[in-house]
C-alpha cells in the first residue's frame, strides 16, 4: 500500500523501489487475504472513496504476481501456525500463504522483524538499518 501513497513519506520512498525491484525480478508473491487487504486499505486510507476503478487498476496489476489462494487446507495449516507461534490468525494466514509459496524471506512492517517461521524470514523494509533494497 505504501508503495502507492505519497503522503506516507519515507515509507513510501522505501516501498515504491521495493516493488519496482520485486515486478523487475518477477519475485513478488501475494496471498488473497493480501490483496484483499491492499484493495479495502488502498480505498480508505490513499483514494478518495468512491474511486474504485484506481483501486481496481492497482489491483489488477498485482493479480499478475505468483497469487497464492487460500484455500480450505491454507486455513487449517494456519491455525497450527497460529498455535505454534502465537500470532493472531490472520498473519498466521499470511505465513502459511509464504510458505506454500516456497519463500524465504516475508515483506512486513506488523510481524517482527528477523523473525523466523519455519524456512520463512520476517523483514521490516521500513527499519533504518533495513533500508537498503535486496
Amino acid at each position: 500500500m505504501y508503495a502507492h501513497d505519497s503522503s506516507a513519506g519515507e515509507k513510501y520512498e522505501q516501498a515504491k523501489p521495493l516493488v519496482r525491484q520485486l515486478w523487475t525480478e518477477k519475485a513478488g508473491v501475494l496471498s488473497t487475504q493480501v490483496l484483499q487487504e491492499f484493495y479495502v486499505t488502498v480505498r480508505k486510507m490513499v483514494l478518495h472513496p468512491g474511486d474504485i476503478g484506481t483501486a481496481k487498476r492497482w489491483l489488477s496489476h498485482y493479480v499478475n504476481w505468483h497469487v497464492i489462494e487460500n484455500d480450505g487446507s491454507a486455513v487449517l495449516q494456519a491455525i497450527d501456525i497460529e498455535q505454534r507461534y502465537q500470532l493472531s490468525f490472520w498473519d498466521a494466514l499470511i505465513v502459511q500463504a509464504a510458505n506454500r509459496a516456497g519463500t524465504s524471506l516475508l515483506y512486513s512492517e506488523d510481524l517482527n522483524h528477523d523473525q523466523r517461521y519455519g524456512e520463512v524470514r520476517v523483514e521490516n523494509p521500513f527499519l533504518a538499518a533495513n533500508s537498503r533494497i535486496i
